[in-house]
């Protein structure tokens, strides 16, 4: 008998996803917690100057309002996220933005924002969320030691992320709607330090978004790793970014097994895009080691060498040109 093609494969394994992720969602979403209530951020001056003095200002604003959020969580009965929050308001944390409300959304500084010269901004991908904040922050400390003096990054948890269980995460909805947020953002990073490196690290989901808004981003690099697609694209070309795109999956990263490509269905397109890493993509693939789906930041890593490396302007070590 022949052998089925090769795309009506990918389409019966991702209608099987969605079946899979329509049924599950509702059930294991009744069992979730209410939205934990927030005060409205204060609002904020756009971002002009990065002196110290200006900077400072805005931390201890936002600090302020963390630990309101802390105390309004703690009266709603929810003590592990009034710990968290508690935990986020110490002296040396450095928020540009914090929004406790539902999932929450926050921009966090790690090093000197005001003197860098290389500025890495980390997108997180799915599940990511106040309750799950530690996971994002611990990846982006542990870049900007590797990245070392007169470096930053930041850490963008600008939009609702999708679940990694959920019909959301098939599709690039989410990130059409953070894509116009995170050029904004990286408009005024550059702006605030218009002689600093800039670099955007996609990871996962974030790809997705990072991929929608590759046409905005003036940027040195993009960077997607660990990624189920770029938004649709086909190629570098689809982006139709300045940058240099790279991408990096490790050995181990079950994404590996996701179904690349999207199909145009009815009711609107499932699937995210063309595998990053594949040769006829066109970006610059670099290794990232022996690693899992969760492993890209793990210190003393491959991947985490290499995305400093690429953030700071160099060759990634052992650079491949090909998956």
């Amino acid at each position: 008998m022949a052998s089925r093609p090769r795309g009506s494969r990918r389409l019966r394994t991702l209608l099987a996803a969605l079946v899979v992720t329509s049924v599950v969602v509702p059930v294991s979403g009744a069992a979730r917690p209410e939205a934990v209530p927030a005060p409205a951020p204060k609002a904020l001056a756009p971002l002009r100057s990065a002196g110290p003095g200006a900077l400072a200002e805005r931390y201890a604003v936002n600090r302020a309002g963390i630990r309101a959020a802390a105390r309004m969580a703690e009266g709603h009965g929810d003590r592990a996220r009034a710990g968290a929050l508690r935990g986020m308001a110490g002296p040396a944390r450095q928020f540009l933005f914090f929004d406790g409300r539902e999932g929450g959304r926050t921009t966090e500084v790690f090093g000197d924002l005001a003197r860098a010269e290389r500025i890495a901004v980390l997108v997180p991908g799915s599940d990511t969320n106040l309750d799950r904040y530690e996971r994002l922050r611990s990846g982006a400390a542990a870049l900007q030691r590797e990245l070392g003096d007169r470096s930053a990054v930041l850490a963008w948890l600008g939009y609702e992320t999708p679940g990694t269980v959920s019909p959301e995460v098939l599709t690039s909805g989410r990130a059409a709607e953070a894509a116009p947020g995170l050029r904004a953002f990286a408009g005024d990073v550059a702006a605030l330090r218009p002689g600093a490196r800039i670099s955007v690290l996609c990871h996962s989901y974030a790809a997705v978004v990072c991929g929608l808004a590759a046409p905005g981003l003036d940027v040195a690099d993009l960077v997607l790793f660990g990624s189920p697609g770029a938004g649709g694209a086909e190629n570098v070309a689809a982006l139709h970014t300045r940058a240099t795109v790279w991408a990096g999956r490790g050995d181990d990263d079950w994404i590996a097994g996701v179904p690349h490509g999207q199909l145009q269905l009815p009711f609107g397109a499932v699937g995210l895009g063309a595998d990053p890493v594949a040769p006829g993509f066109g970006a610059r693939v670099f290794p990232a080691g022996p690693g899992g789906h969760s492993d890209y930041f793990k210190p003393g890593s491959v991947s985490l060498r290499n995305l400093a490396r690429i953030a700071s302007g160099r060759t990634p070590s052992e650079e491949r040109r090909d998956a």
